[in-house]
């Protein structure tokens, strides 16, 4: 059978491209043949998937007409690196899976635990904070509020607690929930005439509340109100919390001033952009994770150039795996160059005028339009946009932000919030976005 299946993939290798056959069908192994099931193995998860999900009808269809007999195919996940392939080859899914379930809300992603996160000088304390939390049972500190920027690994810790909980006593109650879908949540509660349930949910039923992105709450009065009243039960009961923003308690505007004292409560960590040494600490973690080798003056090339965030770092790694894969090309200084030059950001020749400059071209309006007070809906979210984009390119605070286009910073952060939600829901705006952002790298403004 094996040979069968050595044609199979020699007739496949004619009928697609040749970079596509050596990502998903070259490394896939013949493993054993009973009762007309053919076992094949593959190299990781991620493979597996591509595979069952684009190429199991032309795989099974071709087996059958060389082995002239109908049969089923199963993929498994090898244990081992196939045979001949080299050094890149995947030995673990690239995008993770999120398997452990906690009693309620999101899934916590398996690899986002304390022995994978990087610790340096950026945030050696609120991981510090953060462990203490999760393995002590009796302490004074009961909520951790971490605070970062996006990609800088307030997200990894916060469902780190919630991992290590859980692994330490599976039957703990541990709710791991955004604001915007406890928002949402509460809201179809009152629809329902369910809110006394909502309300039991998270006041008698919780052991420990992982709220992420507290900051959707601006504005949100009655659920603020819930929230403030269900954080004084959990905190009186010793219950732990751990918060996650992009702002501090006090910058976030129409928050009310119970909820403002209670997220505040508790002890704040801030999560700095990483150093050269620990970028370089990273990257070469989540190669090891990947079970992928990346040369070390690669690394070092890496770890130069890609400096705002963790997820820079992890978007260029992955991109330079995936092209030399592609490719069938090593690992080299002139592939990672091409790689990295569309994923750099000129930081300093963005502006918030420039950004202007480009929403206004983009969308034919003129710089009076983009600060007036119109909320005529194509200028509404024009300046929505440029906002949004404010934020992303610099470092200008909400106030500012909200100074240059004559609004205030909670005005600024609705902006903000209401593109981030859009790129998450619809397609057609995140395409926008992209364009946007590739024309704003390039100084195409």
């Amino acid at each position: 059978m094996e040979s069968i299946w050595n044609k199979t993939k020699a007739v496949i290798k004619t009928r697609m491209p040749g970079h596509s056959y050596r990502m998903w069908i070259e490394p896939v192994e013949f493993k054993n043949e009973k009762n007309g099931v053919v076992v094949l193995s593959c190299p990781n998860l991620f493979s597996k998937k591509r595979v069952l999900e684009v190429y199991s009808n032309l795989i099974l269809s071709e087996i059958q007409k060389i082995s002239g007999k109908s049969c089923q195919i199963v993929l498994e996940v090898s244990e081992k690196r196939p045979t001949g392939q080299p050094d890149i080859t995947y030995q673990k899914p690239l995008f993770p899976q999120a398997e452990a379930q906690p009693s309620s809300g999101r899934f916590l992603r398996r690899d986002y635990t304390f022995d994978q996160f990087v610790v340096g000088g950026n945030n050696d304390f609120a991981y510090s904070a953060s462990l203490a939390l999760a393995s002590r049972k009796k302490t004074q500190q009961h909520s951790l509020f971490l605070l970062s920027k996006t990609g800088m690994g307030k997200s990894h810790l916060t469902q780190a607690v919630g991992n290590h909980i859980l692994t330490e006593n599976p039957a703990e109650k541990v709710y791991y929930i955004t604001a915007e879908d406890f928002s949402n949540e509460m809201v179809s509660a009152f629809q329902h005439d369910s809110i006394d349930q909502f309300k039991k949910k998270y006041r008698t039923g919780c052991n420990v509340l992982l709220l992420d992105d507290v900051h959707y709450l601006s504005g949100k009065d009655r659920t603020q109100i819930e929230l403030a009243m269900t954080l004084d039960t959990l905190c009186d009961s010793g219950k732990k919390i751990i918060f996650s923003s992009s702002y501090l308690p006090g910058d976030i505007p129409k928050l009310n001033d119970k909820l403002r004292s209670r997220l505040s409560s508790g002890l704040i960590s801030a999560i700095d952009p990483p150093n050269f040494r620990t970028r370089v600490r990273i990257l070469q973690k989540k190669a090891t994770t990947y079970g992928i080798h990346i040369p070390e003056d690669i690394t070092q090339y890496l770890a130069g150039e890609l400096t705002e965030d963790v997820r820079q770092l992890e978007s260029g790694l992955i991109g330079i795996t995936a092209k030399s894969s592609l490719l069938g090309t090593p690992i080299d200084m002139v592939l990672a160059e091409s790689v990295i030059k569309n994923i750099v950001r000129q930081h300093k020749l963005i502006t918030i005028d420039s950004i202007k400059k480009l929403i206004c071209q983009e969308f034919n309006i003129s710089h009076h339009d983009i600060v007036s007070a119109s909320r005529k809906q194509a200028l509404v979210r024009a300046r929505q946009i440029a906002m949004y984009l404010s934020r992303r390119y610099t470092d200008s605070p909400l106030q500012a932000i909200g100074k240059c286009f004559n609004r205030y910073h909670a005005t600024a952060l609705h902006s903000i919030s209401a593109v981030e939600k859009g790129i998450r829901d619809n397609r057609s705006l995140q395409k926008q976005i992209e364009y946007l952002c590739a024309k704003l790298e390039k100084g195409v403004c």
